[in-house]
């Protein structure tokens, strides 16, 4: 039982026909991981909806010909000017067993943070982690508290992020010390960028001091040797 549902018709088209479903107002999209690949179509507005909410990181009750398959996620494909959604793939997953998910990273209490009220920025360098867990168990994101982040040398890892009961990183190689966020001074540096600025600016006048200047004037023509 998931907590998103998208309904879709079975379909034939392939290739450069399956594009063109776009303009029925239909996105095509195949869903692997069963008996054999099935080969579906969804209106534009609901797919785009459970998509969204959806992300790759909770299941989704597929209703095809009114059965369900509960699936995930794996990869949209979007137009690159439009960024509307061209096509999707599900990945249909079993209620029972682990799968792999990829889940955003969120960091909590910033603000009630030492380095928050010194008016420093936060810098999250990892936006989200590949999890593994049981579908009913995968989480919408992963937590990591930022209240302790006081001055511009704390940082958080991997190890420092909440995972939920039944969860647990898909990666068991990942470096527990990878950094996931990290705090900087924003005006410093948008001080040190001027001071760079009005040091390089300063040094290309003096350079352009050292060149002479040109008055306009003619060299002077060489009289003509006697004959």
């Amino acid at each position: 039982m998931s907590d998103y549902n998208l309904s879709l018709a079975l379909r034939t088209e392939t290739g450069k026909k399956a594009l063109a479903l776009r303009k029925e107002g239909l996105v095509p999209s195949v869903i692997y991981g069963g008996k054999s690949e099935v080969l579906a179509k969804s209106p534009y507005n609901e797919t785009e909806k459970v998509v969204r909410l959806a992300g790759y990181h909770s299941p989704v009750d597929l209703v095809i010909d009114d059965k369900k398959k509960l699936a995930i996620v794996k990869s949209v494909q979007t137009d690159p000017v439009s960024r509307r959604i061209i096509a999707v793939s599900f990945q249909e997953v079993s209620a029972k067993k682990a799968v792999e998910a990829t889940t955003p990273i969120v960091v909590k209490d910033f603000e009630t943070s030492e380095a928050s009220k010194a008016h420093l920025s936060l810098d999250q360098v990892l936006e989200e982690i590949d999890v593994k867990a049981k579908p009913a168990d995968l989480p919408k994101e992963i937590a990591i508290d930022g209240s302790k982040l006081a001055t511009t040398e704390d940082k958080l890892f991997v190890r420092d992020l909440v995972l939920p009961a039944g969860v647990e990183l898909a990666d068991k190689e990942l470096d527990p010390e990878t950094v996931v966020a990290n705090v900087y001074d924003a005006a410093a540096e948008a001080e040190a960028r001027e001071a760079e600025d009005k040091a390089a600016a300063e040094a290309g006048e003096m350079s352009a001091a050292d060149v002479p200047a040109d008055n306009g004037s003619k060299p002077e023509e060489a009289a003509p040797a006697e004959a």
